[in-house]
């Protein structure tokens, strides 16, 4: 458990993060489009084809939208650091990821990330924490996306007063509210099978967690094998959206949130639920063999397509 005596909130709040650059090219996007599953099942897939290859004479490949979480991966290469916050890297858990995107992201660039602190909560045994990325192009100064990351800290709680426990953030608190199941039929299903090799297919894209890829490193962490990467998990749900609601389009998506729920291991079958709500889709997503949620959220939508 972290020292109240040492913990300062205005220091806290004045903590400057180091601006960084993000390069990526048509390969980095290709790659990531197969680390989350695109044209895994039929490598002539007609709805995704296109984020790993010029399909018809078209000049650039097209970007999935879940790529925008690699920016936030790479805008603090040496981990989170904040004065009067002491937690192990280990015990850290990612719980959520909020994606908003301006406007479609081009098949390479050069990126520059600004990166705050949008939240932090003393919960006692746990903090925890969510850290803000801006992305924009380089050379235009555009605003490509915005990540929001949310990090569970275990033993990292009791930073601050227990009667009046420590609770920031930059945005409003029903930005992002809770994700309620419909009782109802869902709207949409589909299921995807993950390979056994996927996680070391995602780690290619940058996220080299050894949990990921070492079977005793996984032991030690309480699983008997490792585990796939929460953010893959949500490529794969989002990937199951466009293809089913969005008929192929990535850029009808708006926003994505995703709440990390429980583990997947590489090789299991993911079953995508969606219920459409306006412009609005709720998702959950479950491991067909254990019948267990791993992830649910939302995706908020430009438009519908004209066929639904």
């Amino acid at each position: 458990m972290a020292d109240s005596s040492s913990f300062y909130s205005d220091r806290l709040l004045a903590h400057k993060f180091p601006e960084t650059e993000y390069t990526y090219t048509e390969r980095d996007a290709a790659l990531y489009a197969l680390g989350v599953g695109a044209c895994a099942r039929d490598a002539t897939d007609a709805d995704e084809l296109k984020y790993v290859y010029h399909e018809n004479g078209q000049q650039f490949i097209k970007v999935l939208p879940t790529f925008a979480a690699l920016f936030s991966l790479g805008s603090l290469p040496n981990g989170i650091h904040l004065p009067g916050l002491e937690y192990d890297p280990r015990l850290l858990l990612h719980g959520q990821q909020y994606i908003e995107i301006y406007k479609p992201f081009p098949s390479n660039a050069r990126l520059h990330n600004k990166v705050s602190l949008a939240g932090l909560h003393d919960k006692g045994k746990a903090a925890i924490l969510e850290i803000e990325t801006r992305s924009y192009e380089k050379e235009s100064g555009e605003l490509l996306c915005m990540n929001r990351t949310t990090a569970y800290l275990r033993g990292a709680g009791g930073f601050s007063d227990p009667s009046q426990p420590y609770s920031y953030s930059s945005y409003p608190t029903n930005q992002v509210a809770g994700v309620k199941i419909p009782k109802v039929q869902p709207f949409a299903v589909f299921e995807d099978c993950t390979q056994p090799s996927q996680a070391l297919l995602y780690r290619l894209s940058g996220d080299y967690n050894p949990l990921h890829s070492d079977p005793m490193v996984a032991k030690v962490a309480g699983f008997s094998r490792p585990i796939l990467h929460g953010l893959c998990t949500l490529g794969f749900a989002v990937r199951a959206i466009i293809k089913s609601i969005c008929r192929g389009d990535p850029n009808m998506v708006k926003s994505i949130f995703g709440r990390f729920l429980l583990h997947v291991f590489p090789g299991e079958t993911l079953v995508t639920e969606m219920w459409l709500e306006g412009l609005r889709v709720i998702y959950q997503a479950s491991v067909k063999e254990r019948n267990r949620t791993v992830l649910s959220g939302y995706v908020d939508l430009c438009g519908l397509a004209s066929s639904l």
